[in-house]
């Protein structure tokens, strides 16, 4: 079934028209957050729509490009700009939809990449229900003339990007690639952020633990929920080593070359948080089994006492049990120190082992 929906997804698009600018259906969209055209990396101040903007990239050809930027579009606000740029159906669908692993596809002489981004959500003290970790999703298709952003969720916003990037110009003028760099490397830079604000908490956890000798069954829903939240960021993190792998080293027609080495340096900083984000979960996996082993220690302890102290009460229950039985002829029954005899065994009885109960530390 899936099979025959991708192969007519596919079919549609290859029978696409060829050229879609002189589509003159304008893209009225709430979803644009900016659109811009740049030419030489300086930004042009007539960009207008996404439809005029890139009839203004084609018309002035090498050396511009349009940058559109979505935050959270319908299919039918996708769908108006996906007809003006060509851009693939199954693509569109993965942007509209969100909820993707960070990926590369190529669509001929399209690139669609997806980046988690990641924020730290701060609180004054970690429960059993805290939230930690929050993620949401930037889409990106970049071709030889343009870049168009997808974004989902209520952080990563790429306008403080975009101002940075404006501010340098012979960055810019390498093209939509060099707007892709900028975005991997804004995201892989939170991800540090984010590592070292969790680090944090970790170490709270693991004071918590170990200062505690006897362990407590408590701690074991917050280091879980911790866990759950580390588990979050990785998601994010480990899927994103291919694709910039792939950036950094394939010869790719819409990646300037000269862009390709900054891609090594965002996979360097990929590569640093991904060993950070696994030592973080073994990490928690040891304060966890930690833990779980002082809990386990104490209830051995608090055994051995109640094991002890029911061995010492065991010696007047047996003595009170014999004498308790209604014989006449009984040993010293009729004595006149008999009663006092009994109770000097039973204490002498009952020391001894209480001694050697404390002697051996079960009590």
């Amino acid at each position: 079934m899936i099979r025959p929906l991708r192969a007519a997804f596919e079919l549609a698009w290859r029978q696409r028209p060829a050229e879609v600018v002189d589509d003159e259906r304008t893209v009225v969209t709430n979803a644009v957050v900016d659109c811009a055209v740049y030419r030489d990396g300086v930004r042009r101040p007539e960009a207008g729509d996404p439809a005029s903007a890139i009839r203004q990239v084609r018309r002035r050809g090498r050396g511009t490009f349009v940058w559109i930027g979505l935050h959270e579009p319908t299919e039918d606000e996708l769908a108006g700009v996906a007809s003006q740029f060509g851009l693939h159906p199954l693509a569109v669908e993965d942007a509209v939809h969100a909820h993707q692993r960070p990926k590369l596809e190529q669509y001929d002489e399209t690139l669609f990449m997806v980046l988690k981004t990641v924020r730290y959500v701060g609180h004054s003290e970690l429960t059993e229900t805290s939230e930690v970790v929050e993620s949401s999703e930037i889409m990106v298709f970049v071709g030889a003339d343009f870049v168009i952003t997808v974004r989902h969720g209520s952080h990563g916003s790429l306008g403080t990007l975009r101002r940075r990037l404006e501010g340098a110009p012979e960055q810019l003028a390498k093209g939509p690639s060099a707007v892709l760099h900028a975005i991997a490397d804004q995201v892989v830079d939170h991800y540090l952020d984010v590592t070292a604000a969790v680090r944090d908490d970790i170490d709270e956890i693991e004071s918590a633990v170990f200062a505690d000798t006897r362990g407590s069954a408590a701690e074991v829903g917050r280091i879980y929920q911790l866990k759950r939240e580390v588990l979050e960021l990785k998601r994010a993190v480990g899927p994103l080593d291919r694709p910039l792998q792939r950036l950094s080293e394939s010869s790719l027609a819409v990646i300037d070359p000269d862009i390709r080495s900054y891609f090594r340096d965002v996979a360097d900083h990929l590569t640093r948080v991904s060993d950070q984000v696994t030592g973080y979960d073994s990490l928690i996996d040891s304060i966890l089994q930690a833990n779980l082993a002082q809990v386990q220690a104490t209830q051995n302890e608090d055994m051995r006492k109640i094991t002890a102290w029911a061995a010492i009460i065991a010696v007047p229950t047996m003595v009170c049990g014999v004498y308790g039985m209604n014989f006449d002829h009984m040993p010293e029954l009729h004595w006149r120190f008999g009663y006092p005899l009994v109770l000097a065994v039973i204490a002498t009885a009952s020391f001894l082992i209480h001694r050697g109960f404390r002697r051996n530390g079960w009590l």
